[in-house]
């Protein structure tokens, strides 16, 4: 699994939708098949409110790959 990424290399990892600045709690993984791999996943970070809005814009793109609680997500990259 790819690492989470985000702005910030310390503190909190904070929500990827414009203008909000809440801790991260999911991890929504995805790509664009016209540009990535079908294994490539690229990573953007949701706070509670915003994970299904963030879900909706990528999954009618067909972009959506997996959406995971983000400790899943660091445990599963830990490995």
């Amino acid at each position: 699994m790819d690492s989470v990424e985000n702005e910030s290399t310390t503190g909190p990892l904070i929500c990827s939708a414009k203008g909000c600045r809440t801790a991260a709690v999911w991890v929504l993984a995805w790509n664009n098949p016209k540009l990535h791999t079908p294994e490539r996943r690229k990573t953007w970070l949701a706070c509670e409110e915003h994970r299904e809005y963030l879900s909706r814009f990528l999954g009618m793109r067909g972009f959506l790959k997996d959406v995971v609680e983000l400790d899943v997500w660091r445990s599963a990259s830990d490995r």
